[in-house]
């Protein structure tokens, strides 16, 4: 647990017998005014809330100040009058009254939710996560809760204001400028619960206080990827030794770019996806990072080099849409979780669609067929009912004008007769009035029936192989291919996107990483072979040139492990054998608990690859962040699918996932860079596609610090996998021994990271959140009531002095 309020003096002022409190104050009021008249707002802010005297913070001066913000807010007080008779039902003891201290107009009101939002937190609303910290102040009225969202987004946008700048608490309290100890004590408590949990003095930026010289705990950080790195900061920051261990020759895991000015191109991560809330997007203010936004369109070209209509495109997408929701409708709705005896992939649903699809469409066409048919037998028996019908009418045409000319009209018998053929002849002349409608009204419905015939096949060939284009973009999106995809969960992180432009930096992410690590305690070059942790702590064996022995133990108080999941799954197996020197998977000892290992192996990690192409100038249109290129067979959908294009340089990046990723991590470098150039001749032409400077491709898969691309929910898996994956690791109780059981391995990355999967600023958060939970352990709370209260006392002597 984080701190709570409870005990916070927010509407009274208890712990300091120097001053009254509001509700002291109100006594008096009440005692001066009369019954039956109110104070105004002005001379209830002048009794009450009369500060002058108060001594004000220190303030940690420095060149690039916050001077404009204008901090200066007012100060009311609700005075609306009663109804006299319901002012016998007050109770006798008054109720106290509450300051607040509040927005001044709408501009201030769309700074601070702004502000909220870059923080993923709720403007007008407590988090889950303040919920869990402040049970007191989430059972409190609705004017404290407002006060505390006021002030809490206040500070965030003092932050998000100025970045660069650490936010310490004397400034802040001199630009919130309370009106009393109440707003004072609660501005402490929120500025230390923002800067525990990184919504604020995060990243890299001016510090304005040392960082604390006794260290309280000792950790070692396995891995100097952003999530190593962003929780090796944050803990530095709170007072811890900290040590990484990376066994590459460079930080960043698999955000790392190619450079060779002036070719730019991320390797592994490489787009913000979405800068709304993104912290990546304040580091790149600190860093003064250039980036530009990308373009989503992503024009199509079919295996010939021709270009697809929009309009084509359009259709295919939507049609890729509406099978991907129906989809869920079959695990959601239906509770069709297996299929022939095993558990459903995505692949399998989408096979299951297809089929009913084309079913349906061979349904259709003959029940269609069948119409017309049934409708031209209706009209051939039409037609000769009225053939036979017309016979007759010219046999009772004759009859009666015959009778009609030779009878003797005077005869009634005779008489009778003619008129018995006029109504035979009447009678059939009527029928064949029907009959013509009949022929008429069936030969319409057959005219509209062949001028809308249904589709005779539910894709053609040409639109089949648009839908792969999708699909091998999906594949791209997850690392994976369709069939280890899990069809209830694999987008169970889709309510969590983040809002925003996406964003790509000119000059790579691996700006990010670097500056990170900028004075950590960071040993390259490291390989863990050994992690053991009990209730004295943890021991982590290493191997490293840097040594004479080749060999570094480090001891410490927690494990932080950042290790990609691929890595870990070759950790736990049970099927490869003690590793060997060439085997970077280190060893748990005790081993991790069954939950975890389970976890591990359910989730997914799969691979996508790419290829760098650096060419003399730039021949396809600047605009285009991205082109499709559409194959001709569905086994080689993601071969080169998608080419992009995120600087100034003329560089292409092309893309490769699905089944195509993991084959071509075999093929050579020469044949995946001709391929791609084929590609590019087809849609651009020969002459067209300028020399080659410079490439790369890169083999994720075989990398042997990463294995794999990054996580996905696999068949058999869901999103609690990956709160499983973040959940620390305590020591089992040791028989005789009256310890408690503190975790002491902590676990940090992508995939332990349910809402932001897959994601550089997943693996941020991650680090973040888990530098929180190591200082919640071993620090505790960040500031208490009664520590706020002291904090203040000492500010105030320092001004005093």
């Amino acid at each position: 647990m984080i701190h709570s309020l409870s005990n916070s003096p927010v509407t009274m002022l208890d712990g300091d017998n120097s001053k009254e409190s509001v509700y002291e104050s109100n006594q008096k009021l009440q005692k001066e005014e009369s019954a039956s008249k109110f104070c105004g707002v002005e001379e209830v802010n002048r009794k009450l809330f009369d500060d002058s005297n108060s001594n004000k913070p220190t303030s940690y001066k420095c060149s690039n100040s916050r001077k404009n913000i204008d901090s200066s807010e007012k100060i009311i007080l609700n005075t609306g009058q009663l109804d006299p008779s319901q002012q016998k039902e007050l109770p006798s003891t008054p109720t106290p009254r509450t300051e607040r201290i509040y927005a001044r107009d709408s501009q201030e009101i769309q700074q601070l939710k702004s502000a909220a939002a870059s923080a993923l937190l709720p403007d007008d609303e407590l988090s889950d996560l303040e919920v869990k910290c402040f049970p007191d102040l989430n059972q409190s009225s609705p004017l404290k809760k407002e006060q505390y969202l006021y002030l809490r987004n206040r500070l965030l946008y003092l932050w998000i204001n100025n970045p660069s700048q650490e936010l310490v608490l004397e400034n802040a309290l001199e630009e919130i400028k309370c009106s009393n100890k109440e707003q004072r004590l609660m501005v402490v408590t929120t500025h230390a619960f923002l800067e525990r949990q990184g919504k604020i003095n995060f990243g890299v930026f001016n510090r304005l206080k040392p960082l604390p010289l006794l260290k309280r705990a000792k950790i070692i950080v396995i891995g100097a990827g952003v999530s190593g790195l962003a929780a090796a900061r944050q803990l530095e920051h709170f007072g811890m030794e900290v040590v990484i261990l990376e066994g590459r020759n460079r930080v960043g895991g698999r955000v790392h770019t190619f450079k060779k000015p002036p070719f730019y191109a991320d390797l592994g991560g490489m787009i913000l996806t979405g800068v709304v809330g993104n912290p990546l997007t304040i580091l790149t203010q600190q860093l003064g990072m250039e980036t530009n936004v990308i373009n989503q369109d992503c024009p199509l070209y079919d295996s010939t080099g021709r270009r697809i209509s929009k309009n084509k495109d359009a259709v295919i997408d939507r049609e890729y849409n509406r099978l991907l929701d129906a989809t869920k409708y079959l695990s959601e709705e239906m509770n069709c979780e297996h299929f022939n005896g095993k558990i459903e992939s995505l692949e399998d649903s989408l096979k299951i669609l297809l089929t009913l699809q084309e079913k349906k469409v061979r349904e259709d066409n003959i029940k269609y067929l069948e119409t017309i048919i049934y409708l031209q037998e209706e009209l051939k028996s039409n037609q000769q009912e009225m053939c036979s019908l017309m016979e007759r009418i010219k046999k009772l045409r004759q009859d009666y004008d015959v009778s009609h000319q030779t009878s003797d009209r005077s005869d009634i018998t005779e008489e009778f007769v003619v008129r018995t053929k006029a109504r035979d002849l009447s009678t059939a002349c009527k029928k064949w009035d029907k009959l013509k409608e009949c022929q008429e009204e069936i030969e319409k419905e057959l005219q509209e029936l062949e001028g809308s015939p249904p589709f005779w096949v539910y894709m053609h060939e040409r639109d089949r192989r648009i839908l792969d284009w999708f699909l091998a973009n999906l594949e791209f999106c997850t690392a994976a291919q369709l069939s280890e995809l899990s069809c209830d969960h694999w987008n169970q992180d889709d309510p969590y996107e983040l809002a925003g432009n996406h964003v790509a930096a000119t000059q790579g992410l691996s700006q990010i990483p670097e500056a990170l690590s900028s004075g950590l305690n960071t040993r390259l070059n490291t390989v863990v072979r050994m992690i053991q942790y009990g209730y004295d702590g943890v021991k982590v064996t290493a191997t490293s040139s840097k040594t004479s022995d080749g060999l570094e133990i480090h001891k410490g108080d927690v494990v932080l492990c950042t290790l990609p999941l691929g890595v870990l799954k070759r950790s736990v197996s049970e099927d490869l054998g003690p590793p060997d020197k060439l085997d970077n998977r280190p060893i748990f000892n005790p081993p991790l608990p069954t939950w975890k290992v389970g976890a591990v192996k359910r989730l997914g990690f799969g691979v996508m690859n790419k290829v760098v192409l650096c060419f003399t100038s730039v021949f396809w249109d600047p605009e285009d962040n991205w082109f499709g290129h559409v194959e001709n067979a569905e086994i080689n959908r993601g071969e080169c699918f998608m080419f992009g294009h995120f600087s100034k340089a003329p560089v292409l990046v092309a893309f490769i996932s699905g089944y195509a990723a993991i084959v071509l991590e075999q093929v050579s470098d020469d044949v995946i860079v001709n391929r791609c150039l084929s590609v590019l001749r087809k849609i651009f032409g020969k002459k067209a596609v300028t020399p080659l400077k410079d490439k790369m491709v890169t083999r994720w898969g075989a990398d042997p610090w990463s294995r794999g691309s990054y996580s996905h929910v696999a068949v058999g898996s869901s999103g609690a996998d990956y709160d499983l994956l973040a959940a620390p690791v305590a020591p089992a109780p040791e028989y005789g021994l009256n310890t408690t059981r503190r975790s002491r391995l902590f676990f940090a990355g992508e995939h332990t990271t349910r809402k932001y999967p897959a994601s550089v600023h997943g693996a941020y958060l991650s680090g973040v959140r888990e530098a929180a939970r190591i200082a919640e352990d071993f620090l505790g709370r960040p500031v208490t009531p009664s520590r706020a209260r002291g904090r203040l006392s000492r500010n105030k002597a320092c001004c005093d002095n």
